[in-house]
Order: structure tokens, then C-alpha cells, then sequence
């Protein structure tokens, strides 16, 4: 068995987030040459180089570094936990948790969550981080987050998942567009009319690989980083926009302008936004009950 110990590994999982030795030692309040020390004893306790320590180029991790890195921040959040655990075991919970929450619909599920969940859990930390898939999967992977909370689709494999709340793609269209009256809309109607596109990954290529499956072709006016303001050029008049419907949202934009919903007929893109761990980490008591809130909370069903 490899001999190392607990707070080499935390050393060395901070090393990603520095650009120098002396600059990690820094924050770390440790010598540069007790820092340098960890990362040869632990060089020498699995048989690679995990770094590269050049002054005139800072610090560079190897593939290896990098490899070792994510996995001993994984074993660090399993110590957190299992010591969380048994601290828990009274029934009061404390500590932190780290929440990724998918960017499209945080404004949505952020405030229910940090409304309720602190008055029942008032030693828990909550920290949030908003992002896309491009993200938040990265940053699950490497340790930095407990859970995330994301549409399930276009996954890769490698995570435990549960359901939150059920959803669907929905047209969101001004007032006085001449297929607000409708009760659901064909994808077929919306194709010539401009789209104002939702720029974001996994949502881009989901709305793309809609209208090639049913051979149709999206007239793109222009295509936005934010559903704030794919909302707001809806209402005002500048197009139709494809969002997955959401909780606790009302039919208006950021400047007070109304908007349409409307669903697609046949339905598309029903799917579920689901809370997803890597399926080798087990999550701790804090980051089960904050997702035992947020379902209680945040249960939509379909249309």
C-alpha cells in the first residue's frame, strides 16, 4: 500500500488552482520547500512525476498530476463525509455542501432551495455554483462539487442520478404573434418564423437534433448566452424561443413585458432535471438532505 498521508493529499489536490509553487504554498500557509517535499514524497509513494517544478514556468502537472489530483480529491470528500457522517449521527447536520446548478434554469431552483433548506439545516453550508454541462460535469469529476443539478440529457455515463422534476421543450412566443392563440404548436409552423436560439450546451444541440429529426431547418435570428435575454428580445417581438419549462416562472420577462407559452405538438424533448453525482462517490448526509429538499420543493410535473 502506498504510504501517504491525508494532508499530502490535500496539498496536492489544491496544486490545480495555482499557477506557481510559491503561489500555492502561499495559500496553502505552508514553506515552498514543505510543499515540495509533499509532492516528492508522494512522487515517491506511487512511482510517477506528478509535476513539473520549472521557476521560469511555474507549475505544471503532468497527466498523471492531473489524474492523481482529481482522485485525491475524491478520497478527500469521502473523509469529509465519512467524519460528517458520524458527527451526524445526533440528527444535526453541519458543514458544507457544493451545489452546481445548470445556468438556464438556476434562477428558477436557486432561491426556492436557499430559501427553506437553512431553516432546517442551519449549520450547513450551502455553496453555489451556476454553469453548463461544459462546467459543472468537470467540476463534479474533479472533486469540486457534491451534486449538480442539470437536464438529463446527452449525459456521458459515470454518474448516480435521481429525478427532481419532470420537463419539456415549450415555445415561448410574444402576445401578439399569430400562433399565441394556439393551444400547442408543430414544430413544422415555428421553423421559418426567427428563432431566437438558447446558446448553451447540452440545450444548442438538443434544439438542432429536434428539427433534423423531423427534417425541418431553424430560421436563427440571433442566438443568446442567457435566458434572461432570450426572453426579453421575445418579448419584444423579435422572435420565438424553445425553452424547457421551469418552476416558480411567471409569463414575463426581466422588463416586464409578457410572454406566450405554449407546448409543442407532438410533444418534444421531455425529459427530467436531475440531480447527478459520479457514481463512485457516495454523497455525504448534508448534500442527501439538501436533495431530499429540493425535490420536496421543486416538483413540476410535465405537460
Amino acid at each position: 500500500m502506498a504510504d501517504f498521508t491525508l494532508r499530502q493529499l490535500e496539498l496536492f489536490a489544491a496544486l490545480p488552482e495555482h499557477p506557481t509553487l510559491s503561489a500555492a504554498a502561499a495559500a496553502l500557509h505552508i514553506s515552498e520547500s514543505a510543499l515540495s517535499q509533499a509532492i516528492s514524497a508522494l512522487e515517491q509513494a506511487v512511482g510517477e512525476q506528478l509535476c513539473v517544478r520549472r521557476k521560469a514556468r511555474g507549475l505544471q502537472l503532468t497527466p498523471a498530476g492531473q489524474f492523481f489530483a482529481q482522485g485525491a480529491r475524491r478520497l478527500l470528500h469521502d473523509a469529509e463525509g465519512l467524519v460528517s457522517d458520524l458527527a451526524g449521527t445526533s440528527g444535526r447536520l453541519k458543514g458544507p455542501v457544493k451545489l452546481g446548478v445548470f445556468a438556464s434554469f438556476a434562477s428558477n431552483v436557486v432561491p426556492a432551495i436557499l430559501e427553506g433548506f437553512p431553516a432546517r439545516h442551519p449549520e450547513v453550508i450551502v455553496d453555489v455554483t451556476v454553469g453548463t454541462h461544459d462546467d459543472l460535469l468537470p467540476a463534479l469529476d474533479a472533486g469540486l462539487l457534491d451534486l449538480a443539478i442539470v437536464y438529463d440529457m446527452l449525459l456521458p455515463p459515470g454518474y448516480a442520478q435521481r429525478d427532481i422534476y419532470a420537463t419539456e421543450l415549450m415555445a415561448v412566443l410574444p402576445p401578439d404573434h399569430r400562433f399565441a392563440g394556439l393551444e400547442a404548436i408543430d414544430l413544422a409552423l415555428l421553423a421559418p418564423e426567427p428563432l431566437i436560439m438558447y446558446e448553451s450546451s447540452p440545450s444548442t444541440s438538443n434544439t438542432q437534433r429536434l428539427f433534423a429529426e423531423r427534417g425541418l431547418r431553424p430560421n436563427v435570428a440571433t442566438a443568446m448566452p442567457e435566458v434572461v435575454l432570450v426572453q426579453a428580445l421575445v418579448g419584444r417581438g423579435l422572435g420565438y424561443a424553445l425553452l424547457m419549462s421551469r418552476p416558480n416562472q411567471p409569463p414575463q420577462t426581466i422588463e416586464g413585458r409578457q410572454v406566450v407559452v405554449r407546448p409543442l405538438s407532438p410533444p418534444a424533448s421531455r425529459t427530467s432535471v436531475v440531480a447527478i453525482w459520479p457514481d463512485q462517490t457516495k454523497l455525504t448526509r448534508r448534500a442527501e438532505a439538501l436533495l431530499d429538499y429540493a425535490v420536496e420543493v421543486l416538483q413540476l410535473p410535465a405537460g
